[in-house]
């Protein structure tokens, strides 16, 4: 491809994504006509559907903010981060980002969070498969004592961890609820452990020191650090309940044991 080819495709892309940019040179209509019309309807036609496609990834956030503001804010983001890839179900890994530093959205402070949770929830639909360990692969792991501090536990390829200072967890449960909306105490921080269990995707809320717990099996640490983590920053910190969490919900598919073994 030509520099100039390029330089008119940047050219092009551009004023698609920005109503202040002239229709671009050089661009003509079958009839001779001017093409600045239709190429006014294409551009809205483009952002349109950027649009709708963030409001199927964020369903509970439009409906926080209702449709019209929705539509407004994820305008602006569809201009300020174009997708870079064609697949539409990837698009908007950047919108928790941007609703946070969006001020129109400061009066509802939970709401990048709950697009972190629905982006969660996204991405373990389309995560990789992977069979979950067997619950008696747990338990010989752990009936030799004297290993068991050095075992890595390793999760599900779909697994991800959402924290809030605001009930986010619960929000989100409501609004697949509505009846239970009224029972909420948002200023409840909640943390989320999102993960698919065959087709299903899961959203549990997780017991204090979860979240640090699964984080660290995340990065790879080892049971006794992730652990150890987990139970500095949160003192009531319940091992067997997240672990009785995590195997019942099939969020851990292998054990790598002491010396390189693997189970």
């Amino acid at each position: 491809m030509s520099s100039g080819t390029a330089m008119r495709q940047a050219d092009f892309a551009a004023a698609l994504l920005d109503p202040a940019l002239a229709c671009p040179r050089g661009l003509q209509s079958c009839n001779g006509s001017d093409p600045t019309p239709r190429f006014a309807v294409h551009r809205n036609n483009v952002v349109g559907s950027l649009v709708e496609a963030l409001a199927d990834t964020f369903p509970v956030v439009q409906e926080l903010v209702g449709v019209e503001f929705f539509r407004a804010m994820a305008a602006v983001f569809v201009r300020h981060s174009p997708p870079r890839s064609s697949i539409l179900a990837h698009y908007g890994q950047e919108f928790p980002q941007f609703i946070a530093g969006f001020e129109p959205a400061d009066p509802v402070p939970y709401l990048a969070d709950m697009a972190a949770l629905e982006l969660a929830r996204v991405r373990a639909y389309h995560a990789a498969d992977a069979a979950a360990l067997a619950p008696q692969s747990l338990s010989l792991a752990l009936s030799d004592a004297s290993r068991i501090g050095e075992l890595r536990l390793v999760c599900h390829p779909s697994v991800s961890i959402v924290s809030s200072r605001h009930a986010v967890v619960s929000l989100w449960v409501a609004h697949q609820s509505p009846d239970e909306m009224a029972a909420i105490d948002i200023d409840q921080a909640e943390q989320a452990i999102v993960l698919r269990a065959g087709l299903d995707v899961l959203v549990l809320r997780l017991p204090p020191g979860g979240a640090e717990f699964a984080q660290g099996l995340i990065r790879g640490e080892s049971l006794a650090d992730a652990a150890g983590g987990a139970a500095m920053a949160v003192r009531s910190f319940d091992l067997s309940a997240v672990l009785a969490l995590l195997m019942g919900r099939g969020a851990l598919t292998s054990i790598h044991l002491p010396g390189g073994g693997q189970t």
